[in-house]
């Protein structure tokens, strides 16, 4: 087997394998890290033996994620404030009618997959969202089908007592909530703005200690409303930029001027908005500048 024949398989599962990577580690930067160190082992694999490419790819980036994030424990337990993903940053047409990929995507669900151990993380997945065999998932976590199956069952109880109901963006509500929102907001209309925030909305920030941010959730649409009118009133904002971009399969807004500052995720349901996700953290702001495509 050529060397082409390598790089051809593993291109086109690339979306895939990369989706599969992302909802384990919450990582976009890490994630490419952790399709590059899987293509280095895949270039040594004799295709001959591969029975089932799609399966075999899976198994390989999943043990090498779960590496990662196993080694990456403790930094978690030692970061500062709270901890958010990386926002991933879609194209358009990737704003899908596949409910089950963009809910497993969304900021709320990936912070949610932090509560489980690393293995039950790569079952529920793997299992709930990419619909492998216990089989499959078994040889890509090390464990036996049987226990497997026990995980799945207890990491999905698990998901289904804490998440949150998700609701599909409609794109014509998503533009005219966002829009409103951005215009009080900047001309500090407070009347204005309560009326776009639920009654227990959250604002969740995440800079690492890097920049200055709450390193609490705050709640409460009042409260979250002065946050709000402090963050995006124009003669704070300056000369920075304000784009409207789709992460995480839901409305954002990158702020920036020559570097990226941060990037607010607005999570809407019933028509009002209910969490306001802002990534500060300079670390988390380095792969926003390129749309990435999804898949399962």
């Amino acid at each position: 087997m050529s060397a082409d024949e390598h790089a051809e398989r593993f291109t086109l599962l690339r979306p895939l394998l990369f989706t599969i990577v992302y909802e384990l580690l919450g990582s976009v930067t890490e994630s490419d890290d952790v399709l590059q160190n899987s293509y280095l082992r895949w270039a040594e694999v004799d295709l001959a033996t591969v029975r089932d490419t799609k399966s075999y790819l899976a198994q390989l980036v999943t043990r090498q994620a779960l590496n990662a994030l196993r080694a990456g424990a403790r930094r978690r337990e030692d970061y500062v404030g709270s901890w958010l993903p990386e926002p991933l940053l879609l194209d358009e047409k990737d704003a899908s009618a596949d409910v089950v990929l963009a809910e497993s995507v969304s900021m709320a669900m990936l912070v949610l997959l932090e509560t489980l151990t690393p293995d039950e993380r790569a079952v529920f997945v793997l299992r709930e969202v990419f619909g492998f065999g216990y089989d499959d998932i078994a040889t890509a976590v090390g464990r036996s089908a049987a226990t497997v199956r026990q995980m799945a069952h207890r990491a999905r109880g698990h998901v289904q007592a804490r998440r949150k109901r998700f609701e599909p963006a409609d794109a014509a509500t998503t533009a005219q909530i966002t829009e409103r929102f951005m215009t009080a907001a900047a001309t500090g209309d407070l009347e204005g703005l309560l009326s776009l925030l639920a009654p227990d909305v959250t604002w969740t920030a995440d800079s690492g200690g890097r920049t200055t941010a709450a390193r609490r959730p705050v709640v409460g649409a009042e409260r979250v409303a002065g946050v709000l009118m402090t963050m995006f009133r124009l003669e704070r904002l300056g000369s920075l930029r304000i784009e409207t971009v789709n992460c995480n399969n839901t409305p954002a807004m990158v702020v920036g001027g020559e570097r990226v500052e941060g990037v607010f995720l607005i999570e809407i349901a019933d028509g009002r908005i209910t969490h306001f996700y802002a990534i500060r953290n300079p670390d988390k702001l380095l792969a926003v500048a390129v749309p990435r495509q999804i898949t399962r």
